[in-house]
Parts: C-alpha cells; sequence; structure tokens
C-alpha cells in the first residue's frame, strides 16, 4: 500500500484506514497559510519541508461559528463537535487512496463540502471517502476559507491585487484542484480524469470551478448537488450574484463595523474577534459569498451554464423530494424549484453542440427519526458516502442496499463519466439515462431502491420551468 508519497513540496505519511487496504493522508497543505498579509489574498505557494511529514490528523477547520452549540437538525446530524480545532491557517486537503503503487492510474473524485459559504469542513462525518476509495476512486477533499475570511471585497483588496480581487474560497477550491492535478499522480491518481463534486455551497462552487474557462482542461466531470436554485417568484433568492462594487460597499461596512479604516489595520485584528463581529454583521446585513469580479467569474454560474460556458464534460445533478419548496403565484402546489432548474439547464445544454448530458436525480428515501425530517437538504450525503453507520439514526437494512447502490452509481459515473454499472451480486443496476427533451429520464432513489423512468408531466412543474427558462434567458 501506499503509506509514503512524495508531493511536490516533500514526502507525507498516511495511515491505514478502517480497512487497511486503503490509505488516508490527513492534513496535507496545498497553500501558504492565509494569514498576516495573506489574509484576503489570493492562496500562496505552499512552503517545502524536510522529512516526512505525518499527514494521521485533520487540519483545523476554516473559521466559523463553533460547530454544535445549537439545536438545529445539523448539528443533530453532524456537527456535533464544539471542540473541533480551529484555525485561520486552514488550507489542507485530504486523500483516501487504495492504489498499491503510483502507475494505477485511478479515477479522483475532488469534493468541496457546502453551508451556504459560511459553514461546514471536510472532517464532517458523513464525508469520510473510504467507501469510494474501496470502490477504485481516489477521493480528494478540500478546505477553503469562509465568510469574511474567504469572500470579503473591499476597494483596497481590488487595489492591491486587480487579478484576484474577490473569491477567495474559490481561489483555495481552485488551488486544491491545481494541486491534484500536479500531485495525484504520486497517490496512484490519473491527472487526466478528475471529477469535482460538491453539494449545496459545495454544489455551488463546483458550478464556479466548472464555468471558470482556465478549469477546462482539468475537469473530466462534475457532480452538483441540491445546488441550481432560482425561483422567480421570489424577491430573495438564496444567492444572489453581486458586482464587485457592489460587494465592495459592504466590505467597507464591515471595515467600518470593526472599527478599522484601512486594510493593514484589519490584517492586524485577531481571526476570532472578526469572526465574532462577522456573526453580528449578518444579522443585519447581507452574506459575504460568491460574487462576479470578471476575473474568477465572469457573470451568473448558472446563466453560464445554460449558453453552455462550462468545460464540456458530463454532469451529474439532482435533489432531495422535500428541499427548498416553494410555489407558484395563485397555486398552492409546491414546487421543487432545484429540481425544476436542472431540468431547465439540462435542455438548454441538449441544444448546444458538443456538450454530453445531464443525468438527473431525486433522493426519495423514507429516513427514519422521532423528528420525522424527511428528505432534508444534504441528507443524501449520507447514503453518496455509504456512511450511514456514522449516523445516529436508526437506519435498517433497506437504507444500506439504497446507499450500497447509490454510491456505485457515483463511482460508475466518477469512473467513466456515465453512472450504470453492476451491483456487488454482478446484476446491473437500473437504467439511468440523460435528461432530454425527447427523453426526459428521471432516476429516483426510493425506499425500494433506484427506479429510472421518463418523468409523468406536470402542469404546473411545467409553468415552473418555462418561468425559470426566462429568468436565466434560455
Amino acid at each position: 500500500m501506499l503509506r509514503e508519497v512524495k508531493t511536490e513540496n516533500g514526502v507525507v505519511r498516511g495511515l491505514p484506514a478502517a480497512d487497511p487496504r486503503i490509505t488516508s493522508f490527513k492534513g496535507i497543505p496545498f497553500a501558504a497559510p492565509p494569514v498576516g498579509k495573506n489574509r484576503w489574498r489570493a492562496p500562496q505557494p505552499a512552503e517545502n519541508w524536510e522529512g516526512v511529514r505525518e499527514c494521521f490528523e485533520w487540519a483545523p477547520i476554516s473559521m466559523q461559528d463553533t460547530p454544535g452549540l445549537g439545536t438545529d437538525i445539523y448539528c443533530r446530524e453532524w456537527h456535533v463537535d464544539p471542540e473541533v480545532a480551529m484555525d485561520e491557517d486552514c488550507l489542507y486537503l485530504n486523500v483516501w487512496t487504495p492504489a498499491k503503487k503510483a502507475d494505477e492510474k485511478l479515477p479522483v473524485l475532488v469534493w468541496y463540502f457546502g453551508g451556504a459559504l459560511q459553514w461546514g469542513y471536510p472532517s464532517e462525518m458523513e464525508f469520510d471517502g473510504e467507501r469510494l476509495a474501496r470502490r477504485g476512486i481516489i477521493v480528494v477533499s478540500v478546505n477553503y476559507r469562509l465568510g469574511a475570511f474567504g469572500f470579503l471585497t473591499h476597494p483596497e483588496i481590488t487595489a492591491e491585487a486587480p487579478e484576484a480581487p474577490a473569491n477567495f474560497g474559490h481561489l483555495d477550491q481552485k488551488a486544491g484542484l491545481m494541486w491534484v492535478v500536479r500531485n495525484i499522480e504520486a497517490f496512484g491518481g490519473d491527472p487526466s480524469n478528475i471529477t469535482i463534486a460538491g453539494q449545496s455551497a459545495g454544489g455551488g462552487s463546483t458550478l464556479a470551478q466548472l464555468t471558470h474557462e482556465p478549469n477546462y482542461p482539468y475537469i473530466s466531470k462534475a457532480i452538483i448537488m441540491s445546488a441550481f436554485i432560482r425561483n422567480p417568484f421570489e424577491e430573495s433568492r438564496i444567492v444572489v450574484n453581486k458586482t464587485l462594487k457592489e460587494a465592495e460597499k459592504l466590505g467597507e461596512a464591515f471595515f467600518a463595523f470593526l472599527g478599522v479604516r484601512t486594510l493593514e489595520e484589519a490584517r492586524a485584528l485577531d481571526a476570532v474577534f472578526i469572526r465574532d463581529r462577522y456573526a453580528a454583521f449578518r444579522e443585519d446585513h447581507p452574506w459575504f459569498m460568491g460574487i462576479i469580479d470578471d476575473v474568477f467569474t465572469k457573470d451568473d454560474p448558472m446563466k453560464l451554464f445554460a449558453r453552455g460556458k462550462r468545460a464540456a464534460v458530463p454532469v451529474m445533478s439532482g435533489n432531495t423530494a422535500d428541499e427548498f419548496p416553494g410555489k407558484i403565484p395563485g397555486n398552492d402546489t409546491p414546487v421543487n424549484y432545484i429540481e425544476s432548474t436542472i431540468k431547465a439547464e439540462a435542455l438548454a445544454n441538449e441544444k448546444i453542440p458538443g456538450l454530453p448530458g445531464v443525468y438527473y436525480y431525486r433522493f426519495d428515501v423514507d429516513i427514519p427519526g422521532e423528528d420525522q425530517p424527511g428528505t432534508f437538504h444534504s441528507v443524501d450525503l449520507w447514503f453518496f458516502f455509504e456512511t450511514l453507520a456514522k449516523c445516529s439514526r436508526a437506519y435498517e437494512g433497506h437504507h444500506y442496499d439504497i446507499a450500497r447502490k447509490m454510491c456505485d452509481y457515483w463511482a460508475d459515473f466518477i469512473r467513466t463519466g456515465d453512472p450504470n454499472g453492476k451491483d456487488a451480486d454482478g446484476s446491473d443496476l437500473p437504467l439511468w439515462k440523460p435528461y432530454t427533451e425527447s427523453c426526459p429520464w428521471e432516476m429516483t432513489f426510493t425506499r425500494k431502491g433506484p427506479v429510472g423512468a421518463p418523468e409523468i408531466k406536470d402542469a404546473i412543474k411545467e409553468q415552473a420551468l418555462r418561468a425559470i427558462q426566462q429568468d436565466l434567458s434560455i
């Protein structure tokens, strides 16, 4: 097994995972610490080290509100450790590899966690890459800066670095991807077969990376989970892409809230102080999130995707049945706007020559618990990563069966760009086709297993889809 690997900065040593056929490397630096003069700056190259670096433990999570202090479903589900290490020095990634030697050319998954670009971390329980690695996939999870540390903009920052004035969290994600391109072969991976993936804000981040033109040569596939969302009938949307000038004004307001006048003064502040003041600032102000800076992000990524301005690779995208319901004016029937947006994007892409298809899924599995949570936003992560045994919910045999098959579909897609393949017993998994106008195929994950079939047309869903198409200028 590959327990020691030479990277561009030095040798790293990993540990056997629970399955000793897998080696896990935790806390590999892929950029310099974003502290001091590197705060609110594009990620800088990591320094070299001498000897062997033991990558046995998770690196600190990004600066954010302390996890696990609330009573919401996510604090109960996986943000369970209020004492998890946290630091502004956070640009590290993690690797799970099943390779025995460096020349195996295994497919690679690069994973970006979600959390509204305000919260989240790679060490969340559900993100264990071991089960995918057992299927011959190398899994890499990348940390990145959040909130005021990752997405603040300010006129002084722009003047200092007009080539990288904003979106520092996205630039961290890109730096992690490029580290994988340069180094993953030493872990047994194939740098020409990289799938980028994420859920919620991690899915939005995947979309941002997919529509960033310099990334095109390095991405082979993309998985965008619970992230495409457009509701033309609501004034306040989940994500509103500000322009650089608009975002700079918000940054100026935050500097005033911090009690500083200059970038130099702001960089001298303690990170915990900034974190806590940002939590207060967020109560009455918009959040710091990704923006259209005309450098990393040239336009709304959903509009870019609809126009085909993205890496021309296969895409898998879907949603849980109960997340983010909305309504059409004059009708009380709920509509899942993530589902409608994905389908609108898939139909737009179908009309663009040279673009591979979009595979659509819906997660509609019974979720146990006294809280009767339904298929809440993010619950499908336990299944795709096949990490149900880490969850406190009383999952039963059929849940483990569907998780195994969902993880199989993922592995096949990561490997080839086509999710179709075999179950562990050698039987064919149910057929999954791309979603198209002539064959609007849905893969629904149900209590009884995966069910693939053309969608049943619905007038309300059709109305929502047409409204989204108009909103995105499709």
